[in-house]
């Protein structure tokens, strides 16, 4: 992988498949909407720890190599000519690790309020009225309270509250100068100039985008997660308003999550677009 590598983080349902969709319309870039990559990483540094009997023989220089080598190794066969972007929800809780691995490398975080998060996934759900999803454990019997506190859930496995826990942990770590945050308003909005500051933000130039035609789906990936469209791309960038369908209450004890929009919630200056 000779052209670098970066990394597309953020919240779920915020626009992180319509930016690799669009990165991808440029012929030097690869981006997908999710990858192996960081479960492959976070399952072998366990087995380079004190937790394993070998740890005697491992040293920093040999698991910077070996995990590194397993990142680039990943991509190296088809993408060697291309800049990666690899997306994972939870890249944002490694901050520090790809900082010593890829020093140059940016975190692309695409964000948005969880209350629209929450109303979007309700809505998805609402299509596909006939099969229990894997984000609930495939049971039948939740409501929206239920389903609102399992995502919210600031455990790693929770769908929105892990990756957001993530993303506040770096927005103030040691680390933030790495992140870009994009918010699902300014790429559907604006995306010209929002894909003009992206560019400008990771040192790569500019492209000329389609923004009206970017159809992007991952069907088959979508079904074995039991919620189909979950990743899918209308053809036209554009922000669509509406109302929400989650009830006045729900909504509004997750309207204020936004807490890179607060007044002085920024020490770290981590450009937000």
């Amino acid at each position: 992988m000779q052209n670098g590598i970066h990394f597309i983080s953020g919240l779920p349902r915020s626009g992180t498949t319509l930016l690799s969709a669009l990165l991808n319309q440029n012929p030097r870039f690869s981006a997908g909407v999710t990858s192996g990559v960081f479960q492959l990483l976070t399952t072998v540094q366990p087995l380079l720890s004190a937790r394993s009997e070998f740890h005697t023989f491992t040293n920093d220089a040999k698991r910077l190599a070996i995990e590194r080598g397993l990142i680039t190794n990943y991509f190296d066969d088809v993408h060697r000519e291309k800049v990666i972007f690899d997306t994972n929800r939870l890249w944002t809780s490694k901050a520090a690790t790809l900082d010593v691995l890829f020093p140059k490398a940016k975190i692309i975080c695409c964000v948005r309020s969880v209350a629209w998060i929450l109303d979007s996934i309700e809505r998805l759900l609402d299509k596909n009225p006939l099969e229990p999803s894997r984000l609930f454990n495939f049971d039948a019997t939740t409501n929206v309270y239920v389903r609102a506190e399992m995502m919210t859930s600031s455990a790693p496995t929770g769908f929105i509250g892990g990756p957001y826990s993530a993303l506040r942990e770096a927005f103030y770590g040691l680390h933030s100068g790495k992140l870009l945050l994009v918010t699902y308003e300014s790429l559907t909005r604006a995306p010209e100039s929002t894909m003009a500051s992206i560019y400008d933000f990771i040192g790569e130039t500019p492209f000329m985008h389609d923004f009206k035609n970017v159809q992007f789906s991952t069907e088959i990936y979508d079904q074995s997660i039991g919620i189909a469209g979950l990743h899918r791309v209308d053809r036209a960038v554009e922000y669509k308003p509406r109302k929400t369908v989650l009830p006045p209450d729900l909504f509004q004890r997750h309207e204020a999550s936004e807490f890179w929009k607060q007044p002085g919630a920024n020490p770290n200056k981590v450009k937000v677009l």
